[in-house]
Order: C-alpha cells, then sequence, then structure tokens
C-alpha cells in the first residue's frame, strides 16, 4: 500500500527516554502507571504499550473497556485500569478480561460481585475520591460506607484508591495542596480497609511539581509523550518530543504580486512571491485555525502559513528559502537543523492544548515508528 506523503512520525527511542526521566524523578519505588487512552494520545496504544512493557510499567491506564480487552487480546499481562469504569453491560467482559475498573457507584460495585463470583474469579478495582477536580468520583463522607460495602462483597477487592487534581499545572499550589491534605484524610481513616492496595493521585503535572503527591503510584500521560503540562516543567524533567509530523512540497510557482491565495483570498501577496503548496490540510487534524498564523520548517527554516488551510492543501510562502523544490521535507512539527516546532507552539496558533494536538494529528494520520 503507497504511503501517504504526510506521515506522523513516532519516536519510540523518545518514548524510552522520557519514562526513564520519569522513573528517575519519582524514585525506584513508585509505581508507574502509564496512561495509553485516546490510542495513546495519538501515538498509537499498541506500540507505546509494548514498548512501556518493555521497560517494566507496573500498570496501564485506557478511558473504556474495550480498550482494555484490546490490550489484553494483544496479550498484555499488565494490570490495566479502566478510569470510567463499566457500565452493567460490560461487567462480563471486565471480569473475563481481568481488567481494574474505576469504581464509584454501588451498583456497578454490586454487578461486578456477582459476575466475578459467578466466574469464580476475583478482579481489582480502584475507588475514584473526587477531591476537588469536580468530576467522577465519591466525596469524602461517602468513602466509609463504600469501602464497608466492599468488605462485605465477594469477587472483588480494593486494587487501588484514587484521586484527580484539576490544577496541578497552575501556578498557585494551594488547591493542589489542599486536594493532597484531603487524600490524606482519606487514606488515614481507611488505612483499616485498604491494606495492600495503592494510593495515586499525581498526573503528569503533579508528578513533575508536585512530589508530595506521589503515594504509592503516579500517572504519567502528557510527560510520557514529551510534552509539558505547564511552562515551569523545564525547569525540572528533560523530555523529548515523541510525536513528529513531516510532509513533502508537492509544488513551487512564482505568483505576481496582488496574488490572491486560497479560498477566499485572505491572504493577497505583497510582492512578487514563490509559493509552496503542502498536501495537508485539515482532514489531516492541520485545522483551519493556522491559516494566515502558523509556520513551518522547510530547509531548516521558518515559513509562514499563507491564506486559507484547506482540507487537504496548505500554501506557505518560500520567497526568502532559496532552492525550495518539488520533493523538500517540511516540518509541521519536530525539529528542522536548528528549529523546532513544538505541539505546545501549535496549540498557542490554535487557541487549545498540547493534548488536543497529540490526538488531532496522530489519529488523522498514517503513523510510522523509529526505533
Amino acid at each position: 500500500m503507497a504511503e501517504s506523503a504526510s506521515q506522523i512520525e513516532i519516536d519510540l527511542r523518545a518514548l524510552d527516554h522520557n519514562f526513564k526521566e520519569i522513573r528517575q524523578k519519582v524514585g525506584s519505588q513508585v509505581k508507574v502507571l502509564a496512561v495509553v487512552k485516546a490510542d495513546a494520545y495519538g501515538h498509537g496504544m499498541l506500540p507505546v504499550v509494548r514498548q512501556l512493557s518493555g521497560l517494566h510499567v507496573q500498570a496501564f491506564g485506557v478511558a473504556e473497556v474495550w480498550e482494555g480487552v484490546a490490550l489484553r487480546r494483544a496479550g498484555i499481562k499488565e494490570e490495566i485500569v479502566v478510569f470510567l469504569g463499566c457500565r452493567p453491560e460490560e461487567t462480563a467482559e471486565v471480569v473475563s478480561n481481568g481488567l481494574s475498573p474505576v469504581v464509584f457507584d454501588q451498583q456497578t460495585i454490586n454487578e461486578l460481585s456477582r459476575q466475578s463470583l459467578a466466574a469464580g474469579k476475583k478482579i481489582g478495582i480502584h475507588l475514584k475520591v473526587d477531591t476537588g477536580m469536580g468530576r467522577l468520583g465519591i466525596t469524602e463522607a461517602e468513602v466509609a460506607p463504600f469501602l464497608f460495602s466492599l468488605k462485605e462483597l465477594g469477587g472483588i477487592y480494593l486494587a487501588g484508591i484514587m484521586s484527580h487534581p484539576p490544577m496541578a499545572d497552575n501556578n498557585d499550589p494551594a488547591l493542589t495542596l489542599e486536594q493532597n491534605r484531603i487524600f490524606a484524610r482519606v487514606i488515614e481513616n481507611s488505612a483499616k480497609f485498604i491494606s495492600g492496595s495503592v494510593a495515586h493521585i499525581a498526573n503528569s503535572a503533579a508528578l513533575i511539581r508536585f512530589p508530595e503527591l506521589y503515594w504509592d503510584m503516579v500517572r504519567p500521560g502528557l510527560s510520557l509523550y514529551g510534552c509539558y503540562p505547564t511552562d515551569n516543567s523545564y525547569k525540572t524533567i528533560n523530555l523529548k518530543p515523541v510525536m513528529n509530523f513531516k510532509t513533502r512540497v508537492i509544488q513551487v510557482r512564482e505568483v505576481a504580486k496582488s496574488w490572491g491565495v486560497s479560498y477566499d483570498h485572505k491572504f493577497i501577496t505583497s510582492r512578487p512571491s514563490r509559493l509552496a503548496a503542502l498536501p495537508v490540510g485539515y482532514n489531516n487534524g492541520y485545522l483551519r485555525g493556522l491559516t494566515n498564523r502558523g509556520q513551518v520548517l522547510i530547509r531548516g527554516s521558518r515559513v509562514p502559513i499563507i491564506g486559507r488551510v484547506c482540507m487537504n492543501i496548505t500554501m506557505v510562502d518560500v520567497t526568502d528559502i532559496p532552492g525550495v523544490m518539488p520533493g523538500d521535507e517540511v516540518v509541521l512539527m519536530g525539529h528542522q537543523g536548528r528549529e523546532e516546532i513544538r505541539a505546545e507552539e501549535l496549540a498557542d496558533w490554535l487557541g487549545t492544548i498540547n493534548y488536543e494536538i497529540l490526538c488531532l494529528l496522530g489519529n488523522n494520520n498514517q503513523r510510522r515508528y523509529v526505533n
């Protein structure tokens, strides 16, 4: 099958590097749960999991049951935590595949117990406590009744107790530290119920900025893929981007001054110009918001995007870059020469976050893996 001119390149060496940086930062006693939901943030769940499995990651985190099932069918043996839990009709599949769902309601716990007992199995669950995120979870006051009910049920055991910080990437640490105090209180008050369970709350931002939140396990996602959750992070950990996005010039042409470019003529040349056409557009996750705003790298230099980004074509101005010709490599995200365009910069141009950039690009293009 022919390859696309525009490709996502996944650097597995950078993934290894980032995991080792995280391991060094949190220490050998803290477990690591690698977050691989959303197709590993667009990097490809199975290749990423296989790579990390060889580095002795203790667990993997997915959003939905079907993702966990896919990993089991691929032969993955490590614990797989399902962050969104499971619907009643999914409990049998959770039990048969030995997944560890996050729980936050009694009905699900009861059904998981029933299915596990019927299958003659015992599965681990992770209890989600909302310490300030304001999304899924139970309150601090509800923890004791939940844990008591778990003690009375068979077929299940408490593998973990967890929470999630909403503002660990914020300059003001007050809320994050207060969340951790609440979480610590939950752990202390639940000691007789949770022996042998892992306590975990730290996402990428927290593991980089707040050692107080390490507890028994951390949950890196964004940092594994070489992106920073906050500008302050650069000072404390050295991450390498795993995802690069490249294409090639398909045409170069000379045009006159006052030449309108692309749909709606949102750009009109102010001088005689050389324009290059790139076979990439919003079909590839390279969104229209980059119109007259973004930049790409050609021959080691930055060149501006001009005119509307189309479904399959983006135009750039190469007037000031001598010798550009069809076939030249174009870096849309990544390194070329001494220049670099990071996901954070693309996110800034588009008014979004680097998480969304990775998912947009990674899930809308052919991927090629580099070892």
